[in-house]
């Protein structure tokens, strides 16, 4: 009788052990495609980057973008390129309307009330007052803007970009060049 009752407990244990099991446990092929873009603030970014030295990527996007919506769920959810984000840079997104003040190399940059809904400044320097939502902006490991990328990009468009970026590839190829070269496989 006694057998019985733990080989009844026993296996309750089991099949507890195997919907454990089974309900936490992640194919790799899952796991990529609930893998997401570590976004980070600026200030963290910039903070890693004198640290660690390493590129930065900065997502300017205000909550009323429609493009910026689309861009976050058609681009940066893409498998492929949350990895190479991850992997070559430092991913920033940052609201350029946003209202926190944010302090770099000695200055406080700070929203400033414009029309209807107004701007931040730091948004306007990344993108040399040229505000357009979303813009992709690169900074080289000293922290220099490289490029502003304003519009929406599709995945292909934002993998050949990010490439010539993330490889350095902006230092000594001109942009036809790279694209005759490199061809997405997005």
């Amino acid at each position: 009788m006694v057998i019985f009752e733990i080989m009844r407990v026993l296996r309750g244990s089991y099949f507890l052990f195997l919907i454990v099991i089974f309900t936490f446990s992640k194919s790799p092929s899952e796991l990529a495609l609930n893998a997401e873009i570590n976004w980070i603030s600026f200030e963290e970014a910039v903070a890693r980057t004198e640290k660690n030295p390493k590129m930065i990527l900065i997502d300017l996007y205000t909550d009323w973008c429609g493009w910026c919506k689309k861009m976050d769920r058609d681009t940066y959810s893409r498998s492929e390129i949350v990895a190479y984000v991850n992997e070559k840079f430092y991913a920033v997104k940052f609201n350029a309307e946003g209202f926190e003040d944010v302090n770099f190399r000695g200055y406080t940059f700070k929203f400033v009330p414009s029309g209807r809904k107004g701007y931040h400044e730091l948004a306007a320097a990344l993108t040399q007052n040229k505000l357009s939502y979303p813009t992709t902006v690169f900074m080289n490991e000293e922290l220099q803007i490289i490029q502003p990328v304003p519009g929406y990009l599709d995945a292909p468009t934002f993998d050949v970009i990010s490439r010539y970026m993330g490889e350095g590839k902006y230092k000594n190829t001109s942009w036809e060049d790279f694209q005759k070269f490199y061809q997405s496989k997005l």
